[in-house]
């Protein structure tokens, strides 16, 4: 009941506040509901959009429009490519089963060979190719005979269980890409819901949320790889109870080891293949990546996108990504070419770039409709400060409970402490979340548990705190992303707030996306210049590059979410969208029914 009464103030407390108008509230709430809900059979994803448009709640957009029947044509090439890949996963199960069953009865009978000392002359007079080919592992370099054996096996299994069942052809993804505020999220976001139903296996990522994803996964695999180097003298359970002696039993479980080590060579293969589900579910049917920002900041995001989007566009995922920038224009800066033009052909090859070319953004749009825009309030002076403390203390009053310091947990096994928070609504200074190294988990981990946040003291932006600046940009995007209320005082207007782009290209010299490990506090940087991934979790000395363009693209961004997120039509949405908000509202519709 008390968790049930804090969702109820907290929803009456965002109706009746007086800073904001109430005729604006029924809007608000059917926007957002409209936009988020999923369109019916008989009211598909374009008519959804006509239909927002006759009820005044978007404004008609010809790029808009053209961009809502392409992603419905795909939806509608979605459900019988769903069944498809239905049956061919199924088919691709009964494939890796026969050959995983094959291989190890290969294996027993070569290990029965070396237990009765039954080994094949050499005939001299084949090939040296081939002589070299038949060659026993212990008569050549360990590592070498190791390679040959594994071949001799694989070639074997090819002949014997037939190669690898090919997927059925995906239709080609959306790659939408265009200005800030002109419905690229929007659109998508409109798609991703209405996939629900049609396609089961669906992930949608920010940009900064997949990078840490990525990181998480790598980080895991390497764990295990480090394990797996301190066990090498140990043999599995299954070896054990082999009928071998000793030695053949120690064979078999070197070979087993080097094949784990062949598999893993390429790691972001195996990040690719965990990234969208759980493949120990052995997965049926489609996947769609829905992928927001697509950026190429640094090497590590031009190695990762490439090497996992790769993979997933491989192997049937259907991908709709949205960016400010062309494909062709994302790296410009020229860092490792020839891996990015491999990502590039890919993207051409499954993917329709389609541009939403309107100069409008709809978000300012929204936010000269709205009376009121009480959110963000400056300068910083005495009046300013006690008007922000009392709407701290109105909202965390309507919250309910003690105003506590807490501790929330953060990827990759650390926590932030929270200052003050209650019941999902918490308040700092720009210095605690933008001053210190923190970066885009940080601020994922305050979004998700936080509905209501506020920033105090949030300074004008130039080069001079260019590392600020950049840190400020990406708590905004994962605010924005996980829709959270945010209130804001300010030394100057949202317009004015950032001014550093004219003076030069912005150094991020945090990476904020790479994390800092628990063990041993080193920063996640392990990706060299050459583009290879590094297992030894040291600094590599990486730096992030972003041109001033790029620069420009973040700063309006921001900007424009910040007006979106004073809004009436906003805020109202909060408590419908909030990851906060969701078991709440499953235990009000319980208490509701009894």
């Amino acid at each position: 009941m008390r968790k049930l009464s804090v969702f109820l103030s907290i929803g009456f407390a965002h109706r009746s506040s007086k800073f904001r108008s109430s005729n604006n509230h029924h809007n608000a709430l059917c926007f957002y509901s409209n936009i988020c809900s999923s369109p019916s059979k008989n009211h598909g994803l374009l008519a959804h959009y006509r239909s927002l448009v006759e009820q005044g709640k978007l404004q008609h957009d010809p790029y808009q429009e053209k961009v809502a029947t392409e992603l419905e044509n795909l939806l509608g090439r979605l459900e019988q490519y769903e069944k498809d890949m239905g049956e061919y996963h199924a088919k691709l199960a009964q494939w890796e089963d026969n050959r995983e069953s094959r291989r190890r009865k290969l294996l027993m009978e070569e290990a029965e060979a070396k237990q009765q000392g039954a080994f094949k002359p050499i005939n001299k007079s084949r090939n040296i190719f081939q002589r070299w080919m038949s060659r026993k592992p212990e008569d050549v370099e360990e590592g070498v005979g190791k390679w040959v054996s594994y071949l001799n096996r694989e070639k074997k299994l090819d002949s014997q269980v037939g190669r690898r069942p090919a997927a059925p052809p995906a239709p080609k993804g959306l790659y939408l890409y265009g200005n800030v505020g002109s419905g690229k999220t929007m659109l998508m976001d409109m798609f991703y819901k209405a996939s629900e139903g049609i396609v089961k296996h669906r992930r949608r990522f920010h940009f900064h949320e997949a990078m840490l994803k990525i990181n998480e996964h790598m980080h895991k695999i390497w764990k295990s790889q480090m394990e797996q180097k301190s066990l090498q003298s140990s043999i599995s359970g299954w070896v054990m109870n082999l009928p071998f002696d000793s030695k053949v039993k120690e064979w078999i479980a070197a070979e087993e080891r080097y094949k784990q080590e062949v598999q893993m060579k390429n790691i972001l293969l195996d990040v690719a293949d965990k990234f969208l589900v759980n493949q120990a579910d052995r997965r049926r049917g489609a996947s769609i990546l829905c992928f927001d920002e697509v950026q190429t900041v640094d090497v590590f995001a031009i190695v990762a996108l490439s090497g996992i989007l790769s993979r997933l566009l491989s192997t049937g995922t259907v991908l709709v990504a949205t960016s400010n920038r062309a494909p062709t224009d994302l790296n410009q800066d020229g860092m490792q070419k020839e891996i990015f033009q491999k990502l590039l052909k890919k993207l051409e090859e499954h993917c329709e770039t389609v541009l939403i070319g309107s100069e409008v953004d709809y978000r300012r749009l929204i936010a000269q409709r709205s009376i009121d825009q009480v959110h963000y309030i400056w300068p910083l002076n005495s009046n300013i400060k006690q008007e922000f403390e009392d709407i701290w203390n109105k909202i965390s009053k309507q919250a309910g409970g003690s105003i506590i310091s807490h501790t929330i947990p953060v990827m990759f096994g650390r926590t932030l402490e929270v200052p003050e928070s209650c019941n999902g609504v918490a308040r700092f200074n720009f210095e605690y979340l933008c001053g210190r190294p923190l970066g885009a988990a940080d601020y994922i981990a305050v979004a998700k548990n936080y509905h209501t946040v506020f920033i105090s003291d949030i300074p004008i932006m130039s080069m001079r705190i260019r590392d600020k600046a950049r840190r400020f940009i990406t708590l905004i995007d994962e605010l924005y992303n996980h829709h959270c209320c945010l209130y804001c005082s300010a030394e100057t207007s949202v317009e004015d707030l950032f001014q550093g782009t004219a003076e030069g290209t912005l150094f991020d010299l945090e990476s904020f996306q790479f994390e800092t490990e628990i063990e041993g506090t080193k920063l996640r940087r392990d990706v060299l210049a050459e583009g290879n991934v590094s297992s030894g979790g040291a600094p590599s000395g990486i730096t992030t590059m972003l041109s001033g363009q790029e620069e420009m693209f973040a700063f309006r961004r921001a900007v424009s979410r910040l007006i979106e997120m004073q809004t009436p039509l906003y805020v109202e949405a909060v408590q419908h969208l909030h990851p906060y908000f969701d078991s709440l509202h499953n235990e009000f519709e319980k208490y509701s029914a009894n």
